[in-house]
C-alpha cells in the first residue's frame, strides 16, 4: 500500500529522516464471511448471496483474536463478502475493539442505511472504506446491481452524518477509467475523507476477468492525475488522504514524477521511499479466509499457508518453510526478469507476486502489472541510454 499523500507532504513540507518504526505484527485483513449481497466483476473472493459452509463460528474468531492480540498485530481489516452480512459483526467488532485493536470495515456500503447507522457509530470503527468503482452507470455495471450507486454514496453520507471516517476504494479498469476524474471531484463535493485506488488484481473473479485490466498508457495517464490531485488537496491544506494498492510500481513513477516536477526534493523522497520498502505481502500484510486459511494477502486465496483451527497464526506466519512465505520475508526477493534487474527494488519490493504465478506459474516472475518502462526502472547510469535506445 503505497501512502501518496504521505509522501507529497514529504515533497511539500520535508521532514528529517528518522529511524524507521517496525510494526509490532502485520496488518490482518480478515474476511469474515464470504457471503455478499453483491456479485462484483473483480471480486477476489467470488462471493455470492449464498450461505458458504464451514465459516469459523464466533467463538473461533474470538479466539483468534486473541492469539492475534498476543502476537501484537495492531490493526484488523474486517471485510467479507460483506461483513454486515455476518451475525455477529457488531459483536466481534465491538470486542476486537476493546481488546485494543485499530479496526476497519472494508464495506460495500449498500447495507449501511438508518437501521444500523447509530450501531455502527456506536463501535467506534477507525475507518470505513466503501467501494465506488466509478459512476452511477459504471458502478452499477461492475457491482452487478442496479441502484448499489445510490445506495453506497447514501452510506458514505451517513458514516459523515455521523462522524464516522469514510473513504471511496475504486478498482482501476479499462472500463470504469472514464470516471476517474468524476469520482475525486465526488471527493471534493461530498468533503470525503479518503481515496484508495486499487489497480487490479489477479484473484476471483479478479483474474478470471482479468482481460479488462487498464492498460499501461492508461494507467499512467490516471497517475499523472492522481498525483496532480493530491498535490493540489495539500496545497490547499485539505490533508485528503490518498493512497493506491497492488501495483507498488506506483511508488518508483511518483518518484519519476517528482522529478520532473520537484527535481530539489528527488533525493529526500526516495530516502524516504527506500524506508517504506514498497510491498509487504508476507510480512507486514496478512490474510484470514472465511474458513480460517492464512494468506499472504487477500490475492492469494487459491495459496494457502495454514488453517487457525489446526495451527496458531501466530505459529504459521513466521514459518518459512513454506517457499512462498521464505522469498516474501527475505530482502532482497529472489526476483526475476525486468523486476530482478530493476534499479528500484529497495523501493517496490519486487511489486504484487501473485500476478507474476497467475499468469506464469512462477512466485518471483516479473510483474506483468509493472506500467515503468525499461528507462524508468534502469538505474540513473542507464537511463540516459535506454531512453535513446528505446526513443
Amino acid at each position: 500500500m503505497f501512502r501518496l499523500s504521505q509522501f507529497m507532504r514529504e515533497v511539500l513540507e520535508p521532514t528529517p529522516l528518522t529511524p524507521a518504526r517496525k510494526p509490532s505484527g502485520p496488518v490482518v485483513i480478515w474476511n469474515l464471511i464470504r457471503r455478499c449481497n453483491l456479485t462484483c466483476k473483480h471480486c477476489y473472493t467470488t462471493s455470492a448471496d449464498i450461505d458458504f459452509p464451514g465459516e469459523l463460528a464466533t467463538p473461533e474468531i474470538y479466539a483468534v483474536m486473541d492469539d492475534l492480540k498476543a502476537f501484537k498485530v495492531p490493526v484488523l481489516i474486517l471485510s467479507g463478502g460483506e461483513p454486515l452480512l455476518h451475525p455477529d459483526i457488531f459483536a466481534i467488532s465491538r470486542r476486537a475493539r476493546d481488546m485494543g485493536f485499530y479496526v476497519a470495515l472494508s464495506s460495500n456500503g449498500t447495507l449501511i442505511d438508518q437501521s444500523n447507522i447509530a450501531r455502527i457509530a456506536a463501535i467506534g470503527y477507525q475507518y470505513i472504506g466503501v467501494s465506488l468503482d466509478g459512476m452511477r452507470e459504471a458502478h452499477d455495471k461492475f457491482r452487478r446491481k442496479q441502484g448499489s450507486f445510490d445506495a453506497s454514496l447514501a452510506g458514505i453520507r451517513l458514516c459523515r452524518e455521523y462522524g464516522i471516517k469514510a473513504g471511496i476504494r475504486f478498482t482501476l479498469t479499462q472500463d470504469n477509467a472514464h470516471d476517474f476524474e468524476a469520482l475525486l471531484q465526488l471527493m471534493d463535493d461530498e468533503d470525503i475523507d479518503k481515496f484508495y485506488l486499487s489497480h487490479l488484481n489477479y484473484g476471483g473473479r479478479g483474474n478470471k476477468n482479468r482481460k479488462d485490466d487498464a492498460e499501461f498508457r492508461l494507467t499512467r495517464q490516471v497517475m499523472e492525475v492522481l498525483f496532480e490531485k493530491s498535490l493540489s488537496w495539500e496545497a490547499q491544506g485539505l490533508h485528503r488522504e490518498v493512497v493506491t494498492g497492488n501495483n507498488d510500481a506506483d511508488a518508483v513513477y511518483f518518484l519519476h514524477w517528482v522529478k520532473r516536477r520537484f527535481p530539489a526534493r528527488t533525493e529526500h523522497i526516495q530516502a524516504k521511499l527506500q524506508q517504506w520498502g514498497g510491498n509487504a505481502s508476507g510480512v507486514n500484510v496478512a490474510n484470514i479466509d472465511n474458513l480460517g486459511n492464512v494468506h499472504p494477502d487477500t490475492f492469494w486465496w487459491h495459496y494457502g499457508l495454514g488453517n487457525v483451527r489446526k495451527r496458531l497464526f501466530s505459529e504459521i506466519w513466521p514459518d518459512v518453510s513454506d517457499p512462498l512465505m521464505a522469498g516474501l520475508k527475505a530482502s532482497p526477493r529472489p526476483l526475476q526478469g525486468r523486476c530482478g534487474s530493476c534499479h528500484y527494488q529497495t523501493i517496490c519490493n519486487g511489486n504484487t507476486r501473485v500476478r507474476a504465478q497467475q499468469l506464469t506459474g512462477d512466485f518471483w516472475a516479473e510483474d506483468p502489472g509493472c506500467y515503468l518502462s525499461d528507462a524508468e526502472i534502469a538505474g540513473p547510469s542507464n537511463q540516459l541510454a535506454r531512453t535513446v535506445i528505446n526513443g
